[in-house]
């Protein structure tokens, strides 16, 4: 069953609890974390999450774009995460890290940014709970859709990945793509957030997209 991980990445952080609220109905938020140096934006960290987590019983869905996710392991548990992807691309070894997750209590995915091989990935497979496909460049929001991502979806399926999570560019037309492809968990910030309703504008992606409530 497909679901959307509303991204706050997006979200009006005058007011960051506020549109967490509009999206309960979702079960899981996505937290993008970003060091500036991974890439060359900086988002939050673990304050951030620590602040929400005793405010909502959503699953905190924790992307790391950082360069050395393996220091900041305990933190991001402290927090409240319930499940943090690395990336295959950043400086401390995967391995390592998805281990150090799961001695920590928490579900472990792997990411890979969109012109990184798929097979960068299949070592990993077995281990974590879910693969993360970048479907833009990481690092901002608001960015389109890479359509040669839905080729990486149906590749990585066909691998044995668990669970497939897409982030970038993702709305109701992407969304649905990926989802046709193989995808189950699509991150969704910009085409959510910033709308006068989001709860609606939740309900109506999920409509658009063909997901149907459990």
């Amino acid at each position: 069953m497909a679901r959307i991980a509303p991204s706050i990445l997006a979200a009006d952080f005058a007011d960051l609890y506020g549109d967490v609220r509009e999206v309960e109905s979702a079960e899981i938020l996505h937290l993008d974390v970003m060091d500036g140096h991974f890439v060359p934006n900086i988002s939050f960290g673990p304050p951030v999450i620590d602040s929400l987590r005793d405010r909502t019983d959503l699953y905190f869905d924790t992307h790391l774009m950082i360069e050395h996710p393996g220091e900041y392991v305990g933190a991001f548990q402290d927090a409240g995460a319930d499940r943090l992807t690395v990336h295959v691309e950043s400086e401390d070894d995967p391995g390592d890290v998805i281990e150090a997750i799961h001695d920590h209590g928490m579900d472990a995915g792997i990411a890979l940014n969109p012109d990184t091989d798929v097979e960068a990935v299949e070592r990993y497979l077995d281990d974590v709970e879910v693969v993360l496909v970048m479907s833009v460049q990481p690092g901002f929001g608001g960015q389109s859709f890479m359509p040669k991502t839905l080729d990486r979806i149906e590749k990585l399926d066909a691998m044995g990945a668990a669970e497939i999570e897409v982030d970038g560019g993702v709305n109701s037309e992407t969304g649905a793509k990926c989802v046709e492809r193989g995808a189950e968990t699509l991150v969704i910030g910009s085409s959510l957030f910033g709308q006068p309703d989001v709860a609606r504008a939740l309900a109506d992606l999920r409509e658009s997209i063909g997901i149907k409530d459990e």
